[in-house]
């Protein structure tokens, strides 16, 4: 019934105007929408939703994932622009300078304005 349906995430964001400057200015991201209540960015060819909520920056898992070509070269730009990359030290996931390698991936966890968990994922073929 939903297979046809695009899919949009929504991320919470306790301080709206904070996570517009993050989206924007770090992340380097368009705005396609605004309210007072919401910002919708375009990402990739898709569109995802911050909206307003006193919540935001609340959950302790990843609300996004960004799937990048190069993670290193993605991590560098990040990290020119201030990001902290999230170092992990969980049964079956360990970060060595921030990233993580599992099977046919390669992945950097970091935190937007909001404290929300995002993350940078780049497919590797081994």
């Amino acid at each position: 019934m939903l297979g046809d349906a695009p899919l949009q995430a929504v991320i919470p964001a306790a301080d709206l105007a904070r996570a517009r400057s993050f989206y924007t200015d770090t992340l380097g991201l368009k705005l396609a929408e605004e309210t007072d209540e919401e910002l919708v960015c375009d990402c990739g060819g898709t569109q995802f939703t911050i909206y307003h909520t006193p919540s935001g920056g609340q959950a302790a898992h990843t609300l996004a994932s960004f799937k990048v070509a190069d993670l290193d070269d993605a991590m560098s730009a990040l990290r020119e622009r201030g990001i902290t990359f999230e170092e992990y030290d969980f049964p079956g996931l360990t970060t060595v300078n921030g990233i993580a390698e599992r099977d046919n991936l390669r992945a950097a966890w970091f935190k937007d304005s909001e404290g929300n968990i995002l993350c940078l994922a780049q497919a590797v073929s081994r």
